[in-house]
C-alpha cells in the first residue's frame, strides 16, 4: 500500500491516463469532416479512424493481466503510455487517410491497457477499508472521459486544427510516463513471478481473440456504413467473428495456461452477473453520449462546442458524485440497492428527453435531464465495479478487470451500431404515416405550397424555381418532424432496455461487508 503524497500522485497518474485512453474515443468524431478534407478522403474510408482505434482498444483489454504478469504491470504500463504518445504524435503528422489509420490502431494498442491496469494499480495502491473511494477515483476518469472528448474536440477544430486533437496528448502522456517511473511500483506477486517461456504462451488463443473479437468489432464499428447483411464483406467477418469467438471460448476454458482466464466468471456469481451489467452500463454510457450530438448539431444547429459544453456539467456532476457513492460503499451500502436506483435515475433521464425534444429545445432545457444522467451513471457504474471485483485474488482480479472492461466497450459498440441503424431506418419508416396527410388533393398542403411559393418568389426567383423551393421547404419540415419523433424514440429505446435489464439485479449475491479487502489479499 501506499501513502500520503505518493498515493494520490498515483491516483492523479492513472485518472490522467484512464482520461487520454478515454477522450480519445470520442475527441475525433467532431473532426471527421475536416480529415475529409485535409486527407482527401471519403466519408466511409475516414470512419476507419474510429473503427481502427476500437479494434484494437477490444483486442487489447482482455489480455492485459496476461501482458502485465509477463513482462511486469509497471514496464508494461510505461510502454503503452509511452506508446499511446508517440502514435498520437504520428496521427497529428499524418498525411493521408491510411497512414492515419494505422497510426490510431496503434495508438489503440497503447491506450487498451490504461483502463484495465489502472484499475489494478489503484487496488494495490489504496488500503482495503479505502478501495471504494479508490475505485470511484477511477470511475471519474471513466465517466468523465467519453463525455469531454466532443467538448475538447470541439473546440480545439473551432479554434485550431484537426492535428491538435492528438497533440494535446502529448504533454499529458510525457507527465504521465514520468510518474509511472517515479513512483508506480509492481506488487511482490508480479516482482516474484517468473514470465512463461514463448512456447507456453497461449498463442492460439491470442490468434482466436483477435479473429474474434476483432472480427465482431469490425462489424458493429462498419455494419452502418455498409448496410449491414445486404454486405458481402459484413456478411464474412460476421462469419469470422462467430467462428472466432466461439473458438476462443472453447480454447480459453481448456487451455492449461489461458490468455484471458474465462474460468475466473465461474469463481465469482456477482462477476458474471457484473460483466452482464457492464454490457448494459456500457451500452447507455455510450448510445446516449452518441445520440445527444447527432441531434442537437442536425436537427437544433449547435456547434460542436456548443454540444460539448451543454453535456460537460453533467459529466462532472457524475465525477463529483463518486467519491460520495464511494463512501457510501465504505460505509457498507449494498450494490444490491444502489445498482436498481442507478437504472431507475438514468430510465428518468431517457424518459425527460424523450418528452422535452423538440425543434425548439434550447441549451437550459437539456441542464437537468444530463445532470439527472451523470447522478444515475455514478450509482451504475461504482457499485458493478466493485460488486464484479469483490471478493477476487490475485491474478483473477486482473483478469476480472480486463474482462468487464472489454465487455463494456462492447457494450458501448452495440449501442452506437444499434441506435445509429435504427435512427437511420425509423426515419425513412417514419416518414410514410406523415405522407398519408400532405398531397395536393388536401387544402392545408396547398395553401402551405402556395405561401412558400410566393416567399420565395418575392425574393426574386422565377414561378418554377419558387415551386421547386417551395416543395424543397415542405419536405425540410416533414423530415425535421420525423426526426424529432425517432430521436424521442431512440432514448425512449434505450430507457426500455435498462428497465428490461432490471431483473438481473436479483441475481446479485450480497456480499459481506468486508469482502472487498480479500481484492489485496495477493498484492
Amino acid at each position: 500500500m501506499e501513502t500520503g503524497f505518493t498515493k494520490w500522485i498515483i491516483v492523479v497518474t492513472v485518472v490522467m491516463c484512464c482520461l487520454l485512453e478515454l477522450i480519445d474515443t470520442s475527441i475525433v468524431n467532431v473532426a471527421l469532416t475536416q480529415m475529409m478534407g485535409n486527407l482527401s478522403a471519403t466519408q466511409q474510408e475516414v470512419t476507419w479512424v474510429i473503427a481502427s482505434y476500437g479494434i484494437a482498444n477490444v483486442i487489447v483489454i482482455p489480455m492485459t493481466g496476461f501482458l502485465a504478469e509477463q513482462f511486469g504491470r509497471k514496464n508494461y504500463y510505461l510502454v503503452s503510455v509511452i506508446l499511446f504518445t508517440l502514435a498520437s504524435v504520428a496521427c497529428g503528422q499524418s498525411t493521408n487517410i491510411w497512414e492515419l489509420v494505422a497510426f490510431r490502431f496503434v495508438q489503440g494498442i497503447g491506450g487498451g491497457a490504461l483502463m484495465a491496469t489502472s484499475q489494478a494499480i489503484l487496488i494495490d495502491t489504496f488500503p482495503p477499508k479505502q478501495l471504494p473511494l479508490g475505485q470511484a477515483l477511477f470511475g471519474m476518469g471513466v465517466i468523465i472521459g467519453p463525455t469531454i472528448g466532443p467538448t475538447l474536440g470541439g473546440y480545439i477544430v473551432d479554434n485550431y486544427d484537426w492535428p491538435w486533437i492528438f497533440y494535446v496528448n502529448v504533454p499529458v502522456g510525457i507527465l504521465a510516463s514520468i510518474f509511472t517511473i517515479l513512483f508506480i511500483r509492481d506488487p511482490e506477486r508480479i516482482k516474484n513471478a517468473i514470465p512463461r517461456p514463448l512456447r507456453e504462451i497461449d498463442w492460439a488463443g491470442i490468434f482466436l481473440l483477435i479473429l474474434g473479437v476483432g472480427s465482431l468489432q469490425l462489424v458493429l464499428e462498419q455494419g452502418e456504413s455498409e448496410d449491414w447483411f445486404e454486405s458481402a464483406y459484413i456478411n464474412s467477418f460476421t462469419a469470422l467473428a462467430a467462428i472466432g469467438l466461439v473458438g476462443f471460448v472453447w480454447r480459453e476454458l481448456t487451455a492449461r495456461q489461458p490468455i484471458v482466464d474465462l474460468r475466473v466468471l465461474g469463481k465469482s456469481r456477482n462477476l458474471a452477473v457484473g460483466a452482464v451489467l457492464s454490457f448494459v452500463l456500457g451500452f447507455g454510457m455510450f448510445a446516449s453520449v452518441f445520440i445527444f450530438p447527432i441531434f442537437t448539431q442536425r436537427i437544433l444547429g449547435f456547434s460542436a462546442a456548443q454540444t460539448g459544453e451543454i453535456l460537460l456539467p453533467g459529466a462532472l456532476a457524475s465525477g463529483l458524485m463518486m467519491p460520495i457513492i464511494g463512501r457510501m460503499l465504505q460505509a457498507g451500502v449494498p450494490q444490491k440497492f444502489m445498482i436498481p436506483v442507478g437504472f431507475g435515475i438514468f430510465f428518468v433521464f431517457t424518459f425527460w428527453m424523450a418528452q422535452i425534444i423538440s425543434p425548439t429545445a434550447g441549451e437550459d432545457d437539456f441542464f437537468w435531464p444530463l445532470m439527472v444522467r451523470g447522478l444515475g451513471m455514478g450509482l451504475i457504474f461504482l457499485p458493478i465495479t466493485t460488486m464484479s471485483l469483490a471478493g477476487l485474488k490475485g491474478k483473477d482480479a486482473g483478469q476480472a478487470a480486463g474482462l468487464t472492461g472489454m465487455i463494456r466497450q462492447l457494450g458501448g459498440s452495440f449501442g452506437v451500431a444499434i441506435v445509429g441503424t435504427y435512427l437511420e431506418r425509423s426515419i425513412a419508416q417514419n416518414r410514410i404515416s406523415p405522407l398519408a396527410h400532405i398531397s395536393l388533393y388536401d387544402t392545408n398542403t396547398v395553401q402551405r405550397i402556395q405561401a412558400f411559393t410566393a416567399n420565395f418568389m418575392a425574393r426574386g426567383f422565377s414561378f418554377e424555381q419558387a415551386q421547386k423551393q417551395a416543395y424543397a421547404a415542405l419536405e425540410g419540415i416533414l423530415m425535421k418532424q420525423v426526426s424529432i419523433i425517432t430521436y424521442s424514440q431512440v432514448f425512449s429505446m434505450i430507457g426500455l432496455f435498462f428497465v428490461v435489464c432490471l431483473p438481473l439485479v436479483l441475481l446479485i449475491k450480497r456480499a459481506r461487508r468486508g469482502e472487498a479487502i480479500d481484492l489485496n489479499a495477493a498484492h
